[in-house]
């Protein structure tokens, strides 16, 4: 395989998913300090969900870099 297709590969998983992860992360505490602000008597319970949502919105970021170092092996 063409090691410089590898390389872009492992540049374009890694920080896609990086670009990806800060939205999402982003995106799920915004909601969530947007909740609180509308009902703070919920304020416990949406932040136990926001403890949930997080690393399920951080998983795909990790496979991404997992692919990336596998993709490094190969060169």
């Amino acid at each position: 395989m063409d090691v410089g297709l590898i390389g872009i590969g492992i540049g374009l998983a890694a920080g896609l998913a990086a670009i990806g992860g800060g939205i999402g992360v982003a995106l799920v505490i915004a909601n969530t300090l947007q909740g609180v602000t509308r009902q703070p008597e919920l304020r416990s319970s949406l932040q136990t969900i926001m403890f949930i949502g997080v690393p399920l919105v951080e998983a795909l970021p990790i496979f991404a870099i997992v692919l990336s170092f596998l993709l490094l092996g190969q060169m």
